[in-house]
């Protein structure tokens, strides 16, 4: 049974929101995968919200661009967490996803990643589900892990090396 909902309002979303789903692969969290228009497809979109709770969802992550109101109406309906990742847009860089996602009224919390930020949502569902989870907790842990022996490693060649050899 998938822990996670990943939806997103077009197919130009999928490289940033497959990001996510990578994430939660690499943590070993099942999810599922759709696109949905909140504003073409209003009756799906309000199906998937009201059902997803009954199909196991415990977070659910909705990129959305421009007015990005389908991260906003998930947490309006959904009653676990919502990860919104606000899609960089060509006319205002994603600052207009961004703001129509975090900027939710009282009582509609969306946690909001950065903009294009699939990677960090799938971490956050990750750490999320982990609250209840001790071995999926490791797994977190492990990566933290990960990343910081990555930075030790490159400090390291920078110390060996110096910066003019490094950054060649």
């Amino acid at each position: 049974m998938a822990k996670v909902g990943i939806v997103m309002g077009s197919d130009s979303d999928m490289p940033v929101m497959a990001k996510a789903a990578d994430m939660l692969e690499k943590f070993g969290i099942e999810y599922e995968m759709t696109i949905i228009s909140a504003h073409r497809e209003p009756e799906v979109f309000f199906e998937y919200a009201k059902t997803a709770e009954e199909k196991g969802f415990k977070v659910i992550i909705a990129g959305a661009g421009m007015a990005a109101h389908l991260p906003g109406m998930c947490a309006a309906i959904f009653p676990m967490p919502v990860i919104g990742i606000p899609m960089h847009t060509a006319s205002l860089g994603g600052q207009d996803s961004l703001y129509s996602i975090v900027q939710m009224p009282s009582g509609i919390p969306v946690a909001t990643v950065a903009i294009n930020g699939g990677a960090n949502a799938g971490i956050l569902a990750a750490k999320i589900l982990a609250v209840s989870d001790p071995e999926l907790l490791a797994k977190v842990k492990d990566y933290a892990r990960e990343l910081k022996e990555q930075v030790q490693k490159k400090d390291a060649k920078l110390q060996e090396k110096g910066y003019k050899e490094y950054s060649k």
